[in-house]
């Protein structure tokens, strides 16, 4: 009976233990439904958070201004996929708010479709015409802009919130240009109901330029720094794992109800491993002339001025 009770006491005192030393983090993903965005389901379908005694309370939201809001907020300790414009907008006025590591570079995923039947060719057909993107300060933003200006044209730019709410507007007639990263609506596009009209790829120079970025909460990183820490060293993981287990295109598949030659269409068309790098923000002058073109920020700024935004947590071994 005593051994018993001892036994008990133990596997009490384990139990324990575990709860005292459980880390927590709540991290806010923007776009749920996209590649990149999946990183997260994969680190928890593959047992890396309970492997590293980390629990993550994950949520997504309707784009990188809503996930950078929570983040100001104290609402997440950790933000996904922002577009650094804001993030740039947001932290020169002040706000607690920096950039932990990046998070795309060169954004291939995204690209704009109009309805087949809408006469537009390409961006040089959008004079006058209503242009979307997601929100202020967003990737689809900064990359929408640089299009345009490259095409020559003054379309009317539209935020037009997340790539559901956007396709319903392109089909119903409100809009004329949506914008979608894949796979999303690349069904549309095989069946013929939307054609695409244009791609990050077609602006050079943003390939080696970092567009979006993950962010953390200034107090969160005073008080659960280590745990970030992890946190960014599980998201590595993760990335390596998704490009080496079929495992994670099936349950990309899975979870986004799309068939698999699709998915696998997306991450290898629009998604190439390279630009998911996260321990160096790429092109940096570039997107602080972006920002100053664009009016995110007052004046001029260099790296220097704005050395302060940058805390990169985790840099992968060459």
């Amino acid at each position: 009976m005593s051994k018993l009770l001892a036994v008990l006491c133990a596997a009490v005192l384990v139990s324990l233990t575990s709860f005292v030393h459980a880390e927590s983090l709540k991290v806010a993903i923007s776009q749920r439904g996209f590649w990149d965005s999946s990183f997260v389901e994969f680190a928890e379908a593959a047992g890396f958070f309970k492997e590293a005694g980390l629990e993550v309370e994950a949520f997504y939201t309707d784009g990188g201004a809503a996930t950078l809001t929570t983040v100001l907020s104290g609402s997440a300790d950790v933000g996904l996929s922002n577009g650094l414009l804001g993030v740039i907008g947001a932290y020169v006025k002040g706000a607690p708010v920096r950039v932990i590591s990046a998070q795309m570079t060169g954004a291939g995923e995204l690209y704009w479709y109009t309805r087949a039947d809408s006469g537009i060719k390409s961006l040089k057909d959008t004079e006058g015409k209503t242009v979307a993107f997601s929100s202020p300060g967003s990737s689809s933003n900064l990359i929408l802009l640089g299009l345009l200006r490259q095409a020559g044209v003054n379309a009317k730019t539209f935020a037009a919130g997340g790539a559901p709410a956007t396709l319903t507007q392109v089909m119903t007639g409100q809009i004329d240009v949506g914008w979608a990263a894949a796979p999303f609506g690349l069904q549309n596009v095989l069946d013929g109901k939307t054609v695409i009209i244009a791609r990050t790829g077609d602006v050079p120079q943003l390939a080696n330029q970092t567009i979006r970025v993950n962010v953390a909460n200034t107090e969160a990183l005073k008080t659960k720094r280590a745990t970030i820490e992890k946190f960014m060293r599980i998201y590595a993981r993760a990335i390596d794992w998704a490009y080496q287990n079929p495992r994670a295109v099936e349950l990309f598949a899975q979870n986004m109800k799309l068939t698999l030659p699709i998915a696998k269409k997306a991450v290898d068309e629009f998604y190439p491993k390279q630009g998911l790098q996260i321990g160096e923000i790429k092109g940096l002058d570039l997107t602080l002339k972006d920002a100053l073109d664009y009016k995110y920020i007052p004046s001029p700024k260099t790296p220097q001025d704005i050395a302060g935004l940058f805390d990169i947590l985790y840099k992968p071994a060459k």
